[in-house]
Order: C-alpha cells, then sequence, then structure tokens
C-alpha cells in the first residue's frame, strides 16, 4: 500500500513537469512587428516637411517566429524611408529577421513653375507658386522653399506647372569668367592672400580654377564677394 502511494505521489509530481517541457514555446506577435516598423519609418521621416502617414503591411501569416523580447527595425544601405519602401525587423536572441512592405507618404507644399522658365535665365519669385501633393512619390531634390529657387537658372526649359528640382536648376555665379578675384589660401595656423583671374563661372561653394599673376593655374572653392578659397 505504501508502494504504490509513493507512487502515485511520484506521477502527480511529473505530470505538470511533463505538461510543461511539452507546452509550445512562445511565438512573436505579428502586429508588435509592424508597430517597431511604423516607429522607425515615423522617426526617420521626423525632418520632412509636410503631414507624414506611414502605412506598414501585414507580417506573412505563414511565418512562425519565436518571442523576442527587444526586436529592431533596419533597412538596407541607400534605402529610402519614404514613398514605397521596405522595412526589415531582427532578433539578436533568438535569431531571426523579416521583411515588411510600407508606405511612407508626405503631403506638403511644393514649388513649380508659375509660367514657362526659359534655361539659363535666373528664376524671380514672380515666377514661382506652389502646389500641394505627395513629395515621396516624387524624385528627390523636389524643392520646397521658393527661397532655393530664386536666383538660380533652369539648366533646361520648363513649362508651366513644372515641380521644381534642386538637381535642374544652377546656382547664381558668384565667381563669373574672367573676373579678378582675391586668392586666400589656408593652411595649419596661417592664411595668405593672392590676386588671379576666373578661368570659369561658378556658384557658390563649387570649385573654380584661376589663373594667378605668374601665370600659374589654381583651384579653389568660389565664397561670395569674388573669394576663392584654396586649401593647402
Amino acid at each position: 500500500m505504501f508502494k504504490n502511494s509513493t507512487l502515485f505521489s511520484l506521477l502527480l509530481i511529473a505530470a505538470p513537469l511533463a505538461f510543461a517541457q511539452a507546452a509550445p514555446a512562445a511565438r512573436q506577435d505579428g502586429a508588435a512587428l509592424r508597430k517597431v516598423a511604423e516607429q522607425y519609418l515615423q522617426a526617420q521621416s521626423a525632418g520632412l516637411p509636410g503631414k507624414v502617414t506611414v502605412k506598414v503591411g501585414a507580417v506573412d501569416p505563414r511565418l512562425s517566429l519565436a518571442a523576442c523580447p527587444a526586436p529592431e527595425a533596419f533597412q538596407q544601405p541607400g534605402a529610402r524611408p519614404w514613398g514605397k519602401t521596405t522595412v526589415g525587423v531582427r532578433c539578436t536572441a533568438p535569431v531571426w529577421n523579416v521583411f515588411l512592405q510600407a508606405q511612407v507618404s508626405v503631403l506638403a507644399d511644393y514649388v513649380t513653375a508659375a509660367v514657362p522658365l526659359a534655361q539659363g535665365q535666373a528664376i524671380d519669385a514672380s515666377q514661382l507658386t506652389t502646389m500641394q501633393g505627395d513629395i515621396a512619390a516624387m524624385p528627390n531634390g523636389i524643392i520646397t522653399d521658393m527661397g532655393q529657387a530664386v536666383g538660380r537658372t533652369p539648366t533646361v526649359s520648363l513649362p508651366a506647372g513644372a515641380p521644381l528640382r534642386l538637381d535642374s536648376l544652377k546656382s547664381k555665379p558668384v565667381v563669373q569668367q574672367n573676373q579678378a578675384v582675391r586668392i586666400v589660401s589656408k593652411g595649419e595656423n596661417f592664411s595668405v592672400t593672392g590676386e588671379g583671374k576666373a578661368i570659369g563661372n561658378a556658384g557658390e561653394g563649387q570649385v573654380v580654377q584661376v589663373r594667378t599673376p605668374r601665370g600659374a593655374i589654381i583651384s579653389g572653392t568660389a565664397r561670395a564677394g569674388g573669394l576663392v578659397e584654396v586649401t593647402l
């Protein structure tokens, strides 16, 4: 009788242990992964002008991922965090990663040509207007501030209504061909100035070549006021 009671007690103890060992491991909640991706994209697009809307696609229901205490969102190098994009979510312990499709829209005002703009002619504020749309769906470099366009010249003629992009405009020259310029050569703990003549046109921050009075040709960075900086 004693032996039977002891055996029964051991079975009662072992049963819950066996049940615990057989219980399935916790699985990762797909909604939590979408939230991680959404927060990542919102942080990445925080500096964009306009109203940002983030939509993250559902996690593939066929996936069965082990629960992760700290999932982390990431993107591949070169990927844009706006427009139609892809976001990865990974876990280091246990190790896995999953990729989610997302759409980030940015509703904002952007600058367009109010009238046809001729190639090579400086743009005036009266020639510009603004429209509203999803700038995340447009090419990179869309101008959202008229100040970025005024005074610049189009590299090609643009029709009325055309959105303006930074790469389609040239900066107003601060140094012009054959202009007498002041050369400032800078090195560690010293600065030397001289005179020269610009060989070409250059906007603020662009590289320009200059001929010195002795006939030497040097390259420097064009600055406002007919200044060319040379770093030694």
